[in-house]
């Protein structure tokens, strides 16, 4: 398979007749309610045989394909690679896939949409985090209708893990944790409450996914955690964190998080690797690939490499321009991007050092924006990424934004563990 980017004057047919792919077939792979494309839109081709166009090179089709130069030469040995013609067709082989862990996060809707979400991308996942309780000032946690979501997980050999947050209705609260990680008592209620909903319930793991953890707190929130794996050990769960993303540890706002001694504690330690650029920030990617990288090599110094998850969003943001404070950016799904490309019929760039998609338009009232999201060629980037650096897996924030092409990206590069 390849990535095609949509040329001025393509047609979603022309593209099927030119790579011998039925239209349907580009239509489903791609997540498209309809054939109507974009000029700057990637399109993943589902073909292992490339037909070639003007200004190839095998070079430039083995980075369509997402394989080593050498090994497209291997599975075209008769071919003179100076001496490419249009109309070609060039074999395109597989990688050899890795073994590894996807970890992505669910938001529990009704019990319905959550059996269907999970059923149809459980053979893609080994843990899948319900999204969420949170804990009040007492430690107790909010209920949730999760019974439909736990047993089609494990009908489909996913392990479910009980996600708990620090959210309020204003969002996520530090507070909140300052009092859980100082407060005795509160901290044994909130780690009782947790083991006895993630057993009681069927999970085969509790996620921690606390917010805002100021520096005061780092340490206090190492020893929570040290307490709470002594418990989930003792109960047969694992124990995951979310973390936000940082290059080095002198970054003010992340001190709060010891990548160090919490990735000696838990099992699967996630990385929200996104969010570089926010709705409160000035436009730009949600996660450029080098701060990426950097951020899984700081990560994988510190820790052992087989418990790292590099997040990837499956979103973006819509800004106005200019930005201004008081009238912050929206986040915006990858599918409602591409609706909204092919409504306001714009062009769609793509920035390769960030490795990430953005266009530009004018809404009703006049008011000029511009889109940063995520495509099909960032998640090869960032599959890409994981399969290089060799961590634990992928994961995603989350499952319920449509993305058609994940999967494929996923089983290009993956074999996707059980457990």
């Amino acid at each position: 398979m390849f990535v095609y980017t949509v040329r001025t004057g393509d047609s979603l047919f022309a593209i099927s007749q030119k790579f011998d792919v039925p239209v349907d077939t580009l239509r489903s792979v791609n997540g498209l309610a309809a054939t109507n494309i974009v000029t700057g839109q990637a399109l993943l081709v589902t073909s292992d045989v490339y037909t070639v166009q003007p200004g190839d090179s095998l070079w430039t089709i083995s980075r369509m394909a997402y394989v080593p130069l050498s090994a497209l030469r291997q599975a075209n040995p008769t071919i003179n690679p100076d001496q490419l013609s249009i109309g070609q067709k060039i074999n395109l082989p597989t990688i050899e896939r890795r073994v590894a862990t996807h970890f992505s996060y669910s938001q529990l809707r009704t019990p319905a949409l959550d059996q269907s979400v999970i059923s149809n991308n459980a053979p893609y996942l080994t843990y899948i985090a319900l999204f969420e309780t949170h804990f009040n000032w007492n430690g107790d946690l909010s209920p949730l209708n999760d019974n439909a979501a736990v047993l089609a997980a494990w009908r489909g050999r996913v392990t479910p893990v009980l996600t708990v947050t620090n959210l309020t209705a204003a969002g996520f609260n530090s507070a909140l944790v300052q009092r859980v990680l100082n407060t005795p008592s509160v901290q044994q209620t909130l780690i009782d409450n947790m083991i006895s909903m993630a057993t009681s319930r069927g999970y085969g793991g509790i996620n921690i996914d606390f917010e805002g953890v100021l520096p005061a707190d780092r340490n206090a929130f190492v020893m929570f955690l040290q307490a709470l794996k002594q418990r989930t050990e003792a109960a047969n769960l694992d124990l995951s964190i979310a973390v936000p993303a940082k290059t080095n540890d002198d970054v003010p706002w992340v001190r709060g998080y010891d990548y160090a001694a919490i990735g000696a504690i838990v099992d699967q330690f996630f990385i929200m690797a996104y969010d570089w650029h926010y709705s409160g920030s000035e436009p730009g990617a949600t996660a450029p690939i080098q701060l990426v990288r950097e951020t899984l090599e700081f990560a994988a110094s510190l820790m052992d490499r087989n418990k790292i998850i590099m997040g990837t969003p499956f979103y973006g943001y819509d800004w106005p321009i200019p930005f201004s404070a008081q009238n912050p950016g929206r986040a915006i799904t990858y599918q409602a991007a591409i609706n909204l490309a092919m409504s306001e019929q714009v062009p769609i760039n793509y920035s390769t050092t960030d490795q990430a998609a953005y266009f530009y338009y004018t809404d009703d009232s006049g008011q000029n924006r511009v889109v940063w999201f995520e495509d099909v060629r960032s998640l090869f980037a960032k599959a890409q990424l994981v399969y290089d650096s060799r961590i634990a897996g992928i994961g995603s924030w989350q499952i319920n934004f449509p993305m058609a092409v994940y999967p494929w990206v996923l089983t290009h590069f993956f074999q996707i563990r059980k457990v």
